[in-house]
């Protein structure tokens, strides 16, 4: 699937897969683990200690990006080494990151997803 400028001619179920990635990547700590895996394979543990997460949440985050196909793990004894299934990925996010600058983060604002909106207080809650 290609996006295209000429939004037109995009139906919009051929976007499914596209919000499905992002909505994947939607997640702060899953982009803190895909960040962490840029430098290179980790295991549960390590991201356990790294995040100060309990090791259940950081494992349903891992298995969240190994079942959308971002994250492989590769068995080693009784441990998995996880890392990135495509180095692309980090491309699109350093994109991200140019685009959130040039921006000036003004998605921050944005009074669905951004900082103060319900829907990030609603899952701030949930977490907890």
């Amino acid at each position: 699937m290609t996006i295209q400028s000429d939004v037109a001619t995009v139906e919009c179920g051929e976007l499914t897969p596209a919000a499905a990635l992002f909505r994947s990547l939607s997640d702060p700590t899953r982009l803190s683990i895909v960040k962490r895996m840029a430098g290179g394979e980790l295991r549960v543990s390590e991201l356990t200690r790294e995040l100060g997460l309990a090791q259940s949440t950081v494992s349903a985050h891992v298995a969240c990006l190994r079942d959308c196909g971002l994250v492989t793990g590769r068995v080693q004894g009784r441990s998995v080494h996880y890392s990135l299934a495509r180095p692309e990925l980090m491309d699109m996010l350093a994109q991200a990151e140019v685009l959130l600058a040039a921006t000036g983060n003004e998605v921050s604002l944005c009074p669905n997803y951004g900082t103060g909106s319900t829907v990030t207080t609603l899952t701030k809650e949930n977490t907890r």
